[in-house]
């Protein structure tokens, strides 16, 4: 048998997905599975998209430029003049695999094997396999569900920084809390990353939902970070299309930009339709954001109101993104979740939901937390905390809790 690699022996398995073999089972059985563990929104793709794709005219499924087709980055870089930021141009851009590639290009860029990204935790639980990859690793620093997951106090990071540290990561508004930062917590995150000549990457997918009359402040607003920002951002979210594949990296620091596309190149090109795709998003979208806002804030208000009134259950009410982390009255959410798949029904329907501790790097921080999506129309939502508050009552029950 060939040896495995200690690279992959040491990844870690995801907390979202790794349930899904019992979630498979369950329905096997006959069992109807609420997924509130994954962010698969589903609202409908803009149509401007999939009109975009149905009407393709191409002889040939060419490679896209390395750094995204020009037509795309111009789309990215009309978007951004609108959130403000007019000195941005095609060149600050490079298409991406997602995101996902997009925070792979960033870590790879500033780190070397050793070297120390500092996050708030919980924290995307992906964070911790792209820096395992490069043998990065990651320095938590825990903020709590007392304050709603509010940036730790500055003080902290400060504590925290070595000479193995490139970066802070931030993701704003938050996977998985919906903590949406303020511009006070941002501006010492740009004095601290100035201060110690560090890179601040902020992964900003879900920019465009935040409530109660808030809006997302972007690192970009700090015009100090020129050389000291990347941006982490992505269509999957924004236009309900994460099957498409399209993301960017998108920083002023032509240094950063330039050793960014030595990966960009190795790879060869990021998708070509999801390009045409997202290009065609982006046209006219000003209506669509805005009724997919207000649909995820009321579901944000249905779905927090209705956990916070089950007995012992606490639930900040998150300010963006459509996640919210609770703290339940069980032993450890990781078996509760799995307990959920496996031996619970309730009239043959039962939830599936992300155990927190994949979301910190110590799992025990949020033994007793699930991160839920509120992806799911409004019927789903409210008959899912109705299973969860019938679950929690026999669980304990069969426990002794």
């Amino acid at each position: 048998m060939p040896n495995i690699s200690n690279r992959a022996q040491h990844m870690p398995a995801s907390p979202v997905r790794k349930l899904v073999p019992y979630a498979l089972k369950a329905k096997q059985q006959g069992i109807k599975v609420y997924h509130l563990n994954i962010g698969q929104p589903d609202i409908e793709t803009p149509e401007t998209a999939l009109n975009a794709l149905k009407n393709i005219d191409l002889k040939v499924l060419e490679y896209a430029l390395s750094e995204g087709n020009i037509e795309y980055r111009k789309a990215l870089t009309e978007y951004y003049h609108t959130l403000g930021f007019a000195d941005l141009t095609p060149d600050n851009f490079i298409v991406t695999n997602g995101g996902s590639e997009a925070l792979n290009f960033a870590i790879s860029t500033l780190c070397d094997d050793g070297d120390e990204v500092i996050i708030p935790e919980p924290y995307y639980a992906n964070y911790n396999g792209f820096t395992s990859t490069f043998n990065v690793h990651v320095v938590a620093v825990p903020s709590s569900i007392d304050t709603g997951f509010a940036l730790p106090p500055i003080e902290e990071f400060e504590k925290k920084i070595t000479e193995k540290t490139r970066a802070i990561v931030i993701c704003n508004p938050g996977n998985p809390t919906g903590y949406l930062y303020t511009r006070e917590e941002l501006q010492k995150l740009a004095e601290i990353a100035l201060k110690y000549d560090i890179v601040v990457i902020s992964d900003e997918v879900y920019r465009e939902y935040v409530y109660d009359g808030k809006q997302q402040i972007s690192m970009l607003d700090f015009p100090e970070l020129k050389e000291n920002c990347i941006i982490i951002d992505s269509e999957s979210k924004r236009y309900s299309m994460c099957g498409v594949r399209i993301g960017c990296m998108v920083t002023r620091s032509k240094k950063i930009h330039d050793a960014a596309m030595l990966f960009a190149q190795a790879r060869l090109s990021p998708v070509l339709l999801g390009q045409i795709a997202a290009t065609a998003a982006h046209q006219n979208d000003g209506a669509y954001i805005r009724s997919v806002r207000e649909e995820y804030t009321h579901r944000r208000n249905i779905l927090v109101d209705l956990l916070n009134a089950i007995p012992s259950v606490i639930c900040p009410k998150p300010r963006g993104a459509f996640y919210c982390v609770a703290e339940l009255p069980v032993d450890d959410t990781e078996k509760f979740a799995q307990w959920l798949l496996e031996k619970y029904s309730h009239n043959k329907e039962t939830i599936m939901v992300a155990p927190a501790g994949g979301f910190y790097s110590d799992p025990e921080l949020g033994k007793k937390q699930v991160r839920i999506a509120y992806v799911l129309k409004e019927e789903d939502l409210k008959r899912s905390a109705e299973i969860l508050k019938d679950a929690l009552k026999k669980y304990r029950e069969e426990f002794s809790l």
